[in-house]
């Protein structure tokens, strides 16, 4: 769906209750990807979100007009995941979302008991995240109370930045009014606006409805006066927003019908036909340089209409080629060669492999690099025997296996081994990185199709095999079956195999001996929450990426705030980077301090039953609910 272009920064009214999420979404939308990602807005319904993630996109669009942008409210999603898992299109959804430079995802609180979404919108944030895309979600709730959403889903979000917008305050509800009263040529008496802002209503659309309502008495009545303002609206309550008016929608019709017509009459027919089959097979992903070069001829080629047609029947065949290699890996559909035309034979030849089982699975994502990797005592071995087996792939340590909690770095880690790899190897499409969820859907998909030859044939045409999340295997045996004889082709054959996982091999219940055996039989490292050494050094280089102050004095304050994973870091950075932007100074131990520690109480000196109860990323440490630690003790300042 597309943005609605009346959705701009510059019709947006700033105030103290949204300054922050303004800041945050005009830093998102002048460097999509970069910063802030993903970007979580909630507030209660009517205060802009909607208007603010439009703006966010018609903006970026603006200044990059190739970035495609979309918007989905989640029931959207919703209806369109079940659509696409009943057609047997589930593969083309992916690709179409996957594709997406910034994503706006409305709505977010109707995730509850939704898993199988929740699953895809993991799947999509990772894939986004990885390629540089921004995702930017709204919510009338912050993500940790939305009832029964997946925990990784929540970390994922954790790495962002979450703000908040509250409800406008007297001067913010006037600069709207104004602002209405602009749009809509609309003028009232002096002093009729202010007292209408000061009647405290719940939402913006409320305070529109009014003003809807003084209009509409003004255009009976005559004009209006200040102290007539309150009898009419009454007590502040739930107005509808009024609709579009037919007598609007067919001006606007009638606009573009107009514009319409004038092009076409100074436009010679001939190219008015090409201009169309350019915005159309452009609108659908595909590249048109070859039309675009016939439009730019000064006179029609006298076979235009034959050029045009064999275009459409080149993009139904990538079509059918891309729907029949994403039967042999899922990945490969989104592959840029199935949206240029030019490339047919190119394409042909590339099917032609991946049905025969020569094309490995998908390789590790670009964006984890090694060299962004920090080491400390609390990663020191795992570092380490990853850099062993960059050196010495197949030789040293095989296989690895990577294990800790989630957050701490073991995906990083496993996508950097295979990166270095790819480089030094200079053959990237023989490193195959996937996780284990992956491994599964394709081995059942085998199944179903009777295509378990291939399926293994895939496997082992890869040098090195990296599987991901390997504890998901655990109690499926079949997919033990064919994991255990991958694993025997691999290792018999020197090449290198890297797993990671939550537990160690023998902690994982539903394994089989013959896995964890082998598993053990190279080297299990441990990754745990970053120590005081690796947080100074994470901060360090996130504070510097950001283009943040990186004094020692503030780096060893951040470095002494505990926490559990690296993503809980990348959101503190967040947080500082939006303090930043709302004050307009520079980042000081002062000012980290005012917004970390809005009430001067730290993480670590708050009682313990307060640092076990709150959530320390999620919430502010004035936002922390203070619990009795006995009954005894509730009942008598109750009763005091």
């Amino acid at each position: 769906m597309q943005v609605d272009p009346r959705a701009r920064f510059d019709n947006y009214v700033v105030g103290s209750a949204n300054r922050l999420a303004v800041a945050a979404a005009r830093a998102v939308a002048e460097s999509p990807g970069a910063i802030y990602n993903p970007l979580f807005i909630y507030s209660s319904s009517g205060l802009g979100k909607t208007h603010l993630i439009g703006a966010i996109g018609n903006h970026a669009q603006q200044r990059a007009p190739e970035t495609t942008v979309e918007y989905v409210a989640l029931e959207d999603f919703v209806q369109q995941l079940h659509a696409a898992i009943a057609a047997g299109q589930i593969e083309r959804f992916k690709q179409r979302y996957g594709r997406v430079d910034v994503l706006l995802v409305d709505d977010m609180q109707f995730l509850t008991g939704r898993r199988e979404t929740q699953s895809e919108l993991l799947r999509l944030l990772t894939t986004l995240q990885g390629s540089g895309r921004q995702i930017i979600m709204t919510s009338d709730r912050p993500p940790t109370e939305i009832p029964d959403v997946d925990e990784r889903l929540i970390s994922r979000l954790s790495g962002g930045l979450i703000v908040d917008i509250g409800t406008p305050d007297y001067e913010t509800r006037v600069a709207i009014l104004r602002e209405k009263c602009d749009e809509r040529k609309l003028v009232f008496a002096p002093g009729v606006i202010e007292e209408l802002a000061r009647a405290e209503f719940g939402n913006i659309r409320e305070l529109q409805g009014a003003m809807n309502k003084l209009s509409a008495q003004q255009a009976v009545d005559g004009t209006l006066t200040p102290a007539m303002v309150r009898g009419i609206v009454g007590i502040p309550g739930p107005i509808p927003r009024p609709a579009r008016s037919s007598v609007e929608t067919d001006e606007f019709f009638s606009f573009l019908t107009d514009i319409a017509s004038a092009v076409a009459a100074h436009v010679e027919p001939w190219k008015v036909r090409v201009g169309e089959a350019v915005a159309y097979w452009g609108g659908e992903g595909y590249r048109t340089t070859a039309l675009e070069r016939m439009m730019a001829e000064p006179a029609p080629p006298p076979n235009y209409e034959a050029v045009l047609r064999g275009y459409a029947q080149a993009v139904e065949q990538l079509r059918e080629l891309e729907r029949q290699v994403t039967t042999v890996d899922p990945q490969l559909g989104g592959d840029e060669r199935f949206r240029d035309p030019e490339r047919l034979s190119e394409t042909m030849a590339f099917v032609e492999h991946a049905l025969a089982g020569a094309v490995p699975p998908g390789g590790p994502q670009p964006a984890f690099a090694r060299a962004a990797y920090e080491e400390s005592s609390s990663n020191q071995m795992a570092v380490r025997a990853a850099d062993a087996v960059i050196a010495e792939p197949g030789h040293r340590y095989n296989p690895l296996f990577l294990h800790g909690p989630s957050g701490v770095g073991k995906t990083h880690l496993l996508n950097a081994i295979g990166n270095e790899l790819a480089s030094r190897s200079g053959t990237p499409g023989r490193i195959a990185c996937v996780g284990a969820g992956v491994f599964v859907d394709e081995l059942i998909a085998a199944l179903q199709e009777g295509t378990i030859e291939r399926f293994r044939a895939r496997y082992r045409a890869a040098d090195v095999l990296l599987i991901d999340d390997v504890q998901f295997v655990a109690s499926k045996e079949r997919t033990q079956e064919e994991l255990f004889h991958v694993f025997n082709h691999f290792h018999s054959a020197g090449k290198q195999l890297v797993f990671a996982g939550d537990l160690p091999p023998k902690a994982i219940d539903g394994l089989e001996d013959r896995l964890r055996s082998r598993f053990e039989g190279g080297l299990v490292a441990e990754l745990g929450p970053p120590d005081r050494i690796l947080r100074e050094k994470l901060f360090s280089r996130f504070l510097a990426d950001a283009r943040l102050n990186t004094a020692p004095e503030l780096i060893s304050y951040l470095a002494d705030r505990p926490a559990t994973s690296v993503r809980e870091l990348m959101g503190t950075v967040q947080r500082l980077r939006a303090g930043v932007e709302v004050n307009g100074g520079p980042l000081t131990l002062a000012l980290g301090r005012q917004v970390l520690e809005p009430s001067g109480m730290t993480p670590t000196t708050a009682p313990l039953a307060v640092r076990q109860a709150a959530d320390t990323f999620f919430l502010d440490d004035e936002k922390i609910i203070w619990e009795w630690p006995d009954v005894a003790g509730r009942l008598v300042e109750e009763l005091r």
